[in-house]
């Protein structure tokens, strides 16, 4: 071996990260194509927003949630600007309403990746997918109920089953210091029983407390106030407008009196949705609630705003516990065999592909009998055979391969070069 190649590094993707190859890739897609026809059904335009950000766009999510405090990666770039790669959507899909403020109420969907420094483990990576919708400019709980219904309707659609929705509020901004006293006077009286992670996130925010998954903070959590003995009349009356409208729609919840998520900019309803065939601290596939707050933080007007994020992986992982949402077969239609020295392989695979058919063939000059083998392997239904004889008659030879059950469909046919696409379609029709 030389020096050179004995000197070469062997590179490898970073930890939390991981390549996507077919058919993984062909499922990760075909969920979000499903989404988007859900969101666009319910009158959601797609956005793209930038995957970095100012770092104070992200800094608006909690000065005590563990995305700020942890997980940002953010850095200095050329010009000198602290920015950050988004480790959500909300933040982003706000600044973009409050720099570019279409009409409203405006709403909009997307799907992409975010990237949070978090301890990689199953389901969770630090560069992660996650689809999701947004709807700001508007008060009205019934968006609140149109935006779990979507969600719902998007897992319902995928034949997810064991997927339960929890729902809770958190009240106006008027209810909140009520309800923070209480629970900072509940947790502080039974301070020795707290895990020294939450000792220090009650200083930042008792909320943040509730949100704990540690097993030594759970009974004092179970024991805690709830939030629904604080609230508001006007936000009591929200809040059973939503339970009323998703009764209406048979979209079922639970109510969850201590859910609050994981980020400090929500208001009113708040929810969550739960994998149960997934291991309980890793369950939540998904969430969200109002932020009537947040555009304003972001240097827009005052406009309230409600939305939910679904992580992809989780779903998926969700998927596999069901058994459904399979990936997709990303088998071709036609494989070309071509054993002539022209170019009609490449001919009639770009002819066949400008006619709408999806076609491969083999490479590398290889033998009639090499070439069958791979038309075999790759699943295609159909077969379109050129050599010297097809070549001489201007014409092509049509072969159905085998089924799954071992038999042919039919024998070998020979037709007119001309008569390609339309025959190669009527078969494949059939």
């Amino acid at each position: 071996m030389s020096s050179t190649s004995s000197a070469r590094q062997k590179f490898q993707a970073l930890p939390g990260t991981r390549d996507l190859l077919s058919p993984t890739s062909e499922r990760m897609r075909a969920l979000v194509n499903t989404f988007a026809d859900e969101a666009e059904r319910a009158g959601f335009g797609q956005i793209v927003s930038p995957m970095f950000e100012d770092l104070g766009v992200f800094t608006r999510l909690g000065e005590s949630t563990d995305v700020v405090t942890k997980e940002l990666y953010d850095f200095e770039d050329n010009g000198g600007r602290r920015i950050a790669l988004r480790p959500e959507f909300t933040a982003s899909v706000c600044r973009a309403y409050a720099q570019e403020r279409p009409l409203t109420p405006w709403k909009a969907w997307y799907a992409g990746p975010a990237f949070r420094q978090e301890k990689a483990q199953k389901g969770r990576y630090r560069q992660f997918d996650q689809v999701g919708a947004e709807v700001i400019g508007s008060h009205d709980p019934d968006l609140d109920t149109e935006l779990v219904a979507l969600a719902d309707r998007f897992y319902r659609r995928l034949g997810l089953r064991s997927v339960t929705l929890l729902l809770n509020t958190l009240g106006d901004a008027a209810d909140r210091p009520r309800y923070l006293d209480a629970l900072r006077a509940h947790f502080n009286a039974n301070l020795d029983a707290l895990t020294e992670q939450s000792r220090i996130t009650l200083e930042k925010n008792p909320l943040r407390v509730l949100d704990s998954k540690r097993p030594p903070d759970a009974e004092l959590i179970a024991a805690a106030p709830v939030i629904t003995d604080f609230l508001s009349v006007e936000a009591g009356a929200a809040f059973e407008r939503v339970q009323q409208g998703l009764t209406a729609l048979e979209v079922p919840f639970t109510l969850a009196p201590r859910l609050v998520r994981g980020l400090d900019y929500y208001t009113r309803t708040t929810f969550e949705f739960a994998g149960t065939g997934l291991e309980a601290a890793q369950n939540a596939v998904g969430g969200g609630g109002r932020y009537d707050g947040l555009v304003a933080d972001l240097g827009g007007p005052e406009d309230p705003g409600v939305g939910f994020a679904l992580g992809v992986d989780r779903t998926l992982m969700a998927c596999d516990a069901d058994g459904v949402f399979d990936a997709p077969n990303p088998t071709v239609d036609v494989w070309i065999v071509a054993v002539t020295d022209g170019t009609e392989g490449l001919e009639l695979a770009e002819e066949l592909r400008r006619a709408g058919v999806s076609v491969d063939r083999a490479f590398d000059g290889r033998s009639m009998k090499a070439q069958m083998k791979a038309a075999n392997r790759s699943g295609a239904p159909l077969a379109v055979i050129v050599g010297e004889d097809e070549l001489a008659a201007d014409s092509v030879s049509l072969r159905p391969m085998r089924r799954a059950d071992g038999h042919s469909g039919s024998e070998q046919t020979v037709i007119p070069r001309d008569q390609m696409v339309t025959r190669v379609k009527e078969l494949l029709a059939r």
